[in-house]
């Protein structure tokens, strides 16, 4: 049986936000164009579409912002243009950003720009690190929050420093901002307060939204149209992006209502872990809805507690699991969507205790 086979089959999901079958979706999906009298895009020219980038931009308090298919594609062009700009082609990058970890090199391959690891791969970069670079650089890429270090962000105070500093030595500061809409309720701030001071933006449509894919960047409007021909050269001119926005676009007010909700929850979910040490908490306190588990058990090992749980009990508690730095430790990640949040708390509590149990045998 597959991960997935065995997924469907629990009554119980702690991570992340229900998943509708493609049935329900689509057919949310009907109704809403019906109730709204939604048409299809035509390679980009459409009401809907135009409104949604609009909408988005303003939230980020940005002059516009344009649809891509993927997050990947919007972050390398992103970048490329701001190295252009600049006549450098070197990138501060953290060691664990996106586009080093899962893009396969393309920044590399494609000839995008240059990447210059900077910072610590336990902690967010810092302007201390960023002002040591003696090289000319095009571009700095933050991600906030910084998923594979639990969700980590600078302080406010730090973030605001990196900004002054990037405006001052006129370096190209962009956002890996894919689960930005996250970090308002941590910082207690506007999502355009966090964003301003940054000269791109990258959002994701479908990870704490939960639509079917897609992302938007958002710059200043010389910058976006020039990012949207970037994408048609790289193949990213699909004829309708219709479907893509509807499916973020019918959730995405509610889903930004319920933030609060998810980080409140994710503070919760930290009072309760302390009645398990074994399994420690990384960030040390919260700072988005999102954390690392850290487990006295090898990866595979907490695979199989997963999955003996999964099949006795009906529970389902992480999705991925990853090698630990120490031998026989692992980390698993949590995103505190609408699961955690129906869950009553002695619910909670019991299938910590279940598996905190299993973590000793």
């Amino acid at each position: 049986m597959t991960d997935a086979e065995l997924r469907q089959q629990c009554h119980t999901v702690l991570p992340g936000h229900r998943q509708p079958t493609p049935a329900e979706t689509f057919a949310a999906m009907a109704a809403w164009c019906e109730a709204n009298g939604v048409a299809h895009d035509t390679y980009g020219e459409g009401a809907l579409l135009q409104q949604f980038e609009a909408k988005v931009a303003d939230l980020l308090g940005k002059e516009a912002a344009v649809f891509c298919l993927t997050g990947t594609m919007a972050q390398a062009t992103a970048l490329r243009l701001a190295c252009d700009d600049r006549g450098s082609r070197l990138v501060a990058l953290h060691p664990t950003a996106h586009n080093l970890r899962h893009e396969r090199g393309n920044h590399q391959l494609f000839e995008h720009f240059h990447a210059l690891q900077i910072g610590d791969q336990h902690r967010p970069w810092t302007l201390e690190e960023l002002q040591a670079i003696p090289d000319r650089l095009g571009a700095a890429s933050l991600e906030l929050p910084a998923r594979e270090i639990g969700g980590q962000c600078p302080a406010w105070e730090e973030l605001e420093a990196i900004k002054r500093h990037c405006a001052a030595q006129d370096i190209h500061l962009h956002m890996d901002g894919a689960r930005l809409w996250e970090t308002a309720a941590a910082y207690g701030r506007p999502v355009a307060d966090i964003a301003a001071g940054f000269d791109s933006v990258y959002v994701s449509l479908y990870k704490g939204i939960g639509g079917l894919g897609g992302a938007m960047l958002a710059g200043s409007h010389a910058f976006v149209a020039r990012a949207a021909e970037w994408y048609r050269r790289q193949g990213g001119n699909i004829v309708h992006r219709s479907p893509y926005v509807v499916a973020a676009a019918m959730q995405f007010d509610a889903r930004l209502a319920a933030m609060p909700d998810y980080f409140r929850r994710t503070q919760w979910l930290y009072e309760a872990l302390r009645a398990h040490p074994r399994m420690m908490v990384n960030p040390g306190r919260p700072q988005a809805n999102m954390l690392h588990l850290h487990l006295p058990v090898s990866r595979e090992r907490a695979m199989d507690i997963r999955n003996e749980i999964a099949a006795r009990h009906g529970v389902w508690l992480f999705n991925r699991a990853m090698h630990g730095a120490l031998p026989e430790h692992s980390v698993v990640e949590w995103y505190v969507g609408d699961n955690l949040l129906a869950l009553p708390d002695a619910r909670v509590r019991e299938i910590l205790a279940l598996w905190a149990s299993a973590l000793t045998n």
